[in-house]
Parts: C-alpha cells; sequence; structure tokens
C-alpha cells in the first residue's frame, strides 16, 4: 500500500512540535564560593553592553539576535538578525 503524504506534506507533520526558545542576555563566570554566596538582591555583571544585541537560541542553538523591547508590562525581543543554518558536515 503506497504511502498518501506527498514529499511536500512532511514538512507540516512536524510544524506544531514545541521546541525551547530561549534569549540570553549575557554571560559570566564565577566561583563557586560566590555562586554560594548569591542572595536576593545580588547584581550579576554580565559580559554584554546595554546597546548590545541578545542572542536567540531554539533547543540550544542560535539562530538570530535582536533587542530587549518592553511590551505592556511584559519583557519581549525585537528580532534584527536571523543567522543563515548550514546543514551538518555528513560524516564519511
Amino acid at each position: 500500500m503506497a504511502d498518501s503524504t506527498t514529499q511536500n506534506d512532511k514538512p507540516d507533520l512536524i510544524m506544531d512540535i514545541p521546541v525551547g526558545l530561549s534569549v540570553e542576555l549575557g554571560r559570566t563566570q564565577m566561583a563557586v564560593r560566590d555562586v554560594m554566596n548569591l542572595a536576593p538582591g545580588t547584581v550579576i555583571e554580565l559580559d554584554k553592553q546595554v546597546e548590545e544585541p541578545v542572542d536567540l537560541y531554539v533547543n540550544g542553538c542560535l539562530i538570530g539576535r535582536g533587542e530587549v523591547v518592553v511590551v505592556d508590562d511584559a519583557l519581549g525581543i525585537k528580532i534584527t538578525e536571523l543567522i543563515e543554518q548550514k546543514p551538518p558536515i555528513p560524516s564519511a
């Protein structure tokens, strides 16, 4: 019996699968001692400046960059750049 799904229909099969989307404001490194001393009100300095774009990840893979925006009382991201994804190099 032939499969009734055509090649063009196959991408639709995955369109409703949830993926993790995250935005990275910046990074830092800390000694375990400093992490253990964190408390409410502690400010952690990150490696990015206010004007720099934030990184946008899907399932841990960098896909773009953007600017932090405020929408009503929530934070959001305005995408300013999408990064072209290169297909993996097949192993021999």
